[in-house]
């Protein structure tokens, strides 16, 4: 009677579950949230992507990629005409004195004498070169050859990186009947991969004045076995930055969906 009598109610509480359900209707709505520019750039029509201070890993061309890969996202998302002309080697610049104008207030560009452009394998070794971006003569002087535009420039560190130590997996457990579960289990692990710290400054071309600056962090590691080429690490970390970097100099819209229920 007991077994009888649940059988019973359990039919009534799914019947009643299945008729709420069949009067409900969901909607599944897209929309698009817009994210307003963090720079002003309605007084340029044009933009150089200038080139880059890079440094850290010899595998990788941090100046030309990154300069490519810019002026190709600035091309199809922007609303600037992009200068097409040679990267600036602006290490080698910083490196050497007298291609650089005295500083605005006459003192002498203390970071562009003795040292090596072969030299920046980290932070530190590339603390003398940014100076060069604080150059005010210099960026002026870029601005009215290319028709005073906006300049983007900044430095680029991409550095092979390594760590060790427990990691969380999943993995699949099967009981005395076969059935199977997913556990979590840690792990302790070696993996390596590479950091990626690029500083993206942005230069009014007819002042040569720093309008805006942004600094990022990205890493990826992969298990030590995993054999994956550096340039690919270096454009899977930059796609993590794309959006951000755009968004400072035009509108962008964040895409999603909301369901409503009736």
């Amino acid at each position: 009677m007991i077994a009888r009598l649940r059988r019973t109610v359990g039919s009534l509480l799914l019947a009643i579950v299945g008729a709420l359900a069949g009067c409900t209707s969901y909607f599944e709505i897209p929309i698009e949230t817009p994210i307003q520019p963090k720079l002003d750039i309605t007084a340029f029509q044009r933009v150089l992507v200038a080139g880059f201070i890079s440094g850290g890993s010899e595998d990788v061309d941090g100046n030309l990629e990154t300069v490519r890969l810019l002026r190709s996202q600035l091309r199809t998302k922007g609303g600037l005409r992009i200068i097409e002309t040679d990267a600036l080697p602006l290490r080698e610049v910083a490196a050497d004195a007298s291609e650089l104008p005295p500083a605005a207030n006459g003192a002498s560009d203390e970071s562009a004498t003795g040292v090596s452009p072969e030299l920046i394998k980290d932070e530190r070794d590339l603390e003398p070169f940014e100076r060069i971006f604080a150059n005010v003569a210099y960026w002026k002087r870029i601005g009215e050859e290319y028709q005073q535009p906006l300049i983007v420039t900044g430095t680029i560190l991409f550095m092979p990186h390594s760590r060790s130590g427990f990691v969380q997996r999943e993995q699949e457990v099967y009981d005395s009947f076969g059935r199977r579960r997913v556990v979590p289990v840690r792990t302790y692990m070696e993996r390596k991969g590479f950091i990626l710290r690029p500083t993206f400054i942005f230069i009014d071309g007819r002042t040569g004045e720093t309008l805006h600056s942004e600094t990022f962090r990205e890493e990826i590691l992969y298990n030590v076995n995993q054999a994956t080429p550096a340039l690919s690490s270096y454009f899977e970390l930059m796609d993590r930055l794309l959006p951000t970097f755009l968004n400072t100099l035009s509108a962008q819209k964040i895409r999603g969906s909301r369901v409503l229920l009736k």
